[in-house]
């Protein structure tokens, strides 16, 4: 029990920590981006790439949660499930910023995509593992 609370934990850390630096990088090199990101009125390919970074992240973080609990699943699909509870908050609060499908997208892929990182890890041999 205490490996997979671990597990979520690594997972959603690491969540936190791929779309903090894709955050930023995307703020430095894209300077049309950090013009509009703190008043969060993005256009639509800025939005594109907000859930592909989001997407990304989640199967990464599932991936983590996986590995981090021996490839168990439920470690990643908790972990889907805890960013599920911490942004629907947070997509309330947001609600008139973007637009449903937005909204959607983000909040109804977290918990598949942590799975598909979950899945990923459970088929996942180092090189020079498999057997001939």
């Amino acid at each position: 029990m205490a490996n997979r609370v671990l597990a979520v934990v690594a997972g959603i850390v690491v969540w936190v920590a791929i779309t903090t630096v894709a955050g930023l990088i995307m703020r430095g090199a894209w300077s049309e981006y950090a013009a509009v990101a703190d008043a969060m009125t993005f256009p639509l390919p800025m939005m594109w790439a907000r859930l592909s970074i989001g997407a990304l992240a989640t199967v990464i973080a599932g991936c983590a949660a996986a590995v981090v609990a021996r490839r168990r699943m439920a470690a990643a699909v908790t972990t889907g499930v805890i960013l599920l509870a911490l942004f629907i908050p947070q997509h309330i609060m947001l609600w008139a910023r973007f637009p449903v499908w937005y909204h959607a997208a983000f909040l109804l892929s977290l918990v598949p995509l942590a799975y598909l990182g979950g899945e990923i890890a459970a088929r996942w041999r180092p090189v020079g593992s498999r057997s001939r």
